[in-house]
């Protein structure tokens, strides 16, 4: 078995996550992919030379499974990496909430035992992809979480005219506009005021940042419809953040946000519930008067 290992380097606790992957597949046939960051970050500390490690020089690879050991932050940029590989994501939590990267420390071997066994489930996480007018290259344009717009070097607020499908929607005044998955509903979105979307719906969310209007809301679209953005700024910019990958963009580029061709592959317990997770993360819907 191959398994890629993604992790923060900045974060020294998650040397005892890796050792516990370790003395598990002690003497077993798995060769590990590491970054080379990360590598050299974890071999000067650990112990290597009985284990099979190859060294990734670009995102060119195979793996059966990737781990990603940090926060929700670390996951999504595990994601970036595997792209449309379709190779499956378990997420190993050393962060704070925790709704991708939720196995904790005490539920490591439980759940690579799991997945050796094959006792586990698949979601199929929908992500956005975004392109620009005047084919400005972007970092990686797909986005598990969200697509954020917003203003980039100024107080004043932006005006972002809004069509879905060729229809107008609405001219946003506001700090920004986000467009949020159904995986994003619990991040940014859920911070300025946005809907909680299960997984698994079809359905993409329009929420505005800092609206200038109080009767503009949250609105939530099929994940088939075409968005289209074009922007409006006084420092003739803006802001755009792709799964928090930023970049400046001149007022001219407009934007086209679709549904992605390829999901990601969340590697998910036979216990998990996403509403026990909400109850635990959140404490949705918890009544202190009990």
């Amino acid at each position: 078995m191959r398994i890629a290992v993604f992790g923060n380097i900045y974060r020294e606790t998650m040397l005892s996550q890796i050792k516990i992957i370790f003395d598990y597949f002690k003497n077993k046939q798995v060769t590990f992919l590491f970054e080379k960051v990360l590598y050299d970050f974890v071999s000067q500390s650990l112990e290597t030379a009985a284990l099979q490690i190859e060294v990734m020089r670009d995102d060119d690879f195979r793996a059966d499974l990737a781990l990603s050991i940090g926060g929700d932050g670390t996951f999504l940029n595990t994601a970036s990496h595997i792209g449309a590989k379709q190779i499956p994501i378990l997420g190993i939590n050393i962060g704070r909430l925790g709704f991708l990267a939720d196995v904790t420390d005490d539920r490591i071997i439980k759940a690579l035992k799991a997945f050796e066994d094959g006792n586990y489930a698949i979601e199929e996480r929908t992500l956005l992809h975004i392109q620009t007018s005047d084919n400005t290259a972007l970092e990686y344009p797909f986005a598990l979480n969200e697509i954020a717009i917003l203003k980039q070097d100024s107080s004043s607020m932006i005006s972002i005219n809004t069509s879905v499908n060729g229809e107008v929607v609405h001219t946003y005044q506001a700090d920004g506009l986000l467009v949020s998955t159904p995986t994003g509903s619990t991040a940014y979105s859920l911070s300025v005021g946005g809907p909680i979307v299960a997984p698994q719906a079809q359905n993409f969310i329009l929420s505005p940042v800092a609206s200038h209007s109080l009767n503009v809301r949250p609105l939530i679209i099929p994940d088939s419809w075409t968005i289209e953005l074009e922007i409006f700024s006084r420092s003739n910019s803006y802001l755009i953040a792709v799964d928090g990958r930023s970049k400046v963009l001149d007022q001219k580029t407009r934007l086209r946000i679709t549904k992605a061709d390829y999901t990601i592959r969340v590697v998910k317990q036979k216990d998990y519930n996403f509403f026990d997770t909400l109850k635990n993360k959140l404490m949705w819907g918890v009544d202190k008067r009990m």
